[in-house]
């Protein structure tokens, strides 16, 4: 780390002349091209920023520690999850939609992401603080985002934009009953649950397989705001979530969650009545109950946000030995595009910052690229040698294989038992909502319908909630 108490030099270590006036001719004269200081720090200026988030801009995060409570080595042989483990992580929460200036309480999904420093290599669980997304295709991903962006002509977000796309692709129903309903407004991140939200794969020491889904239940509590409350905090406190955990970890009131896992033997993900591997579905816990694993809680604010949370890089293709990845198609999807996303915005190296990289040494064949700054010194640089450099070379069966030879094809999921769009958000709709909570539903989708400006979209909105639930519908239908 730079010492901030040392005087100040150039970036090359130079003492600095002055941080405070340019080089002119006489006092009133014109700025000298080879005051290089001035040159310099307008040059880094210019450049300081780095390319946002396309989705997940604005957010922050903090440190911490993930400390295993319950034995569940007869399922992964992951270091991290075995009993007496105890890690540092890193966490970042963020809105989905919303750029890098946006308000913390639009209504919206947020992301929550979690990186482990573990002994056999960073671990990434890179989810939402609901269990399932709005598409299970990577194809429709970029057209998701851009729909809840911004307008090519006025620049300005837009409710029929966001509302064709997602009556367009009614697989969105599920997430989307989410967003509308009271977990689209949390009131911190401390009082949001959070999901790895995909299904993945653990193995154990036998070489046994199962299938996954991570829950992180919040100890603070589930607590939402109001549609009125939050848009008065967006007008008067755009970072009040970031300022919210900032401050109460400043206070020492260390947030914390429970991770528990649904663990779905591998032979069962074949017949289950829903397909487990479809990221607009959840899995029921009446059959396959939670079990608890251990207790995540941060404890350290970043000193620097740039350099912590801006900087960090998560990715679900950081998976351990006893980890792995499942059939689910925006997992894999995810795979190429959150690494590859990373060395876009902050550089071909970025696994080398302090923030992203491992507590495990790394011998990696991948070679030079901008600010390269960790290096192998003269050790061969290919593979085979003969010079001493190791290098892997396993053949054979991976022990994390589920993938199967077949035709190649674009087709949708083969359908399960109880397979639809519409079947769960229904479901969450007239079971698991109270009767307050249809209320404030009913409220905020009628506040969309009034923002709609075109009659199809409008038409179609209606007949995408009646498809979710009938009464449900027929309310809407009666104030369009």
């Amino acid at each position: 780390m730079t010492d901030a108490k040392f005087p100040s030099t150039t970036p090359e270590g130079a003492p600095a002349v002055s941080d405070r006036n340019s080089l002119t001719i006489g006092n009133n004269g014109p700025i000298v091209l080879h005051d290089h200081h001035l040159v310099e720090s307008l040059q880094h200026f210019n450049r300081m920023n780095v390319p946002e988030r396309r989705p997940h801009a604005k957010g922050s995060g903090a440190f911490g520690t993930f400390e295993v409570t319950h034995d569940v080595s007869q399922y992964t042989k992951a270091s991290v999850f075995q009993p007496g483990s105890k890690v540092d992580m890193l966490a970042r929460f963020s809105t989905v939609a919303g750029e890098l200036g946006s308000p913390d309480t639009w209504r919206d999904v947020r992301g929550f992401s979690l990186k482990f420093y573990t002994q056999e290599g960073n671990l990434d669980i890179v989810g939402n603080n609901t269990p399932i997304f709005f598409v299970r295709d990577p194809m429709k991903f970029p057209h998701f985002i851009r729909s809840q962006k911004r307008l090519p002509d006025s620049g300005l977000r837009d409710g029929d934009m966001q509302w064709d796309f997602w009556t367009q692709n009614p697989e969105s129903a599920h997430q989307v009953t989410y967003l509308m309903g009271d977990r689209g407004l949390p009131a911190s991140w401390r009082h949001m649950h959070g999901f790895g939200s995909h299904t993945y794969m653990w193995i154990n020491e036998a070489g046994e397989k199962f299938w996954v889904k991570y829950h992180f239940r919040t100890d603070q509590g589930e607590q939402n705001l109001t549609n009125e409350e939050a848009e008065k905090i967006a007008g008067a406190d755009a970072d009040y979530h970031r300022r919210d955990l900032f401050e109460a970890i400043a206070r020492g009131e260390f947030p914390s969650w429970t991770l528990h896992v649904q663990v779905i033997p591998y032979e069962d993900a074949k017949t289950y009545r829903f397909n487990p591997f479809d990221l607009t579905k959840t899995v029921s816990q009446k059959d396959y109950p939670l079990i608890e694993v251990g207790k995540m809680t941060l404890n350290r604010n970043p000193q620097n946000h740039f350099a912590e949370i801006e900087q960090a890089a998560f990715a679900p293709s950081n998976q351990v030995p006893g980890t792995g990845f499942s059939p689910d198609k925006m997992l894999l999807g995810r795979v190429f595009a959150y690494s590859d996303a990373a060395r876009y915005r902050i550089g071909t190296n970025f696994a080398q910052l302090p923030v992203n990289r491992p507590i495990v040494p790394v011998n990696s064949y991948s070679q030079d690229g901008h600010m390269r700054f960790d290096h192998t010194g003269d050790a061969p640089i290919y593979v085979p040698n003969t010079l001493g450099r190791p290098y892997s070379d396993e053949t054979g069966p991976v022990e994390d294989s589920w993938e199967n030879d077949g035709e190649l094809v674009r087709a949708a999921y083969d359908l399960h038992s109880e397979d639809d769009d519409f079947g769960q958000p229904g479901t969450l709709y007239r079971e698991v909502f109270t009767d307050e909570q249809r209320e404030r539903f009913l409220e905020t989708l009628t506040g969309q319908l009034e923002g709609l400006k075109r009659d199809i979209v409008r038409e179609n909105f209606v007949a995408y909630w009646t498809n979710v639930d009938a009464d449900l519908g027929a309310k809407l239908a009666a104030k369009k």
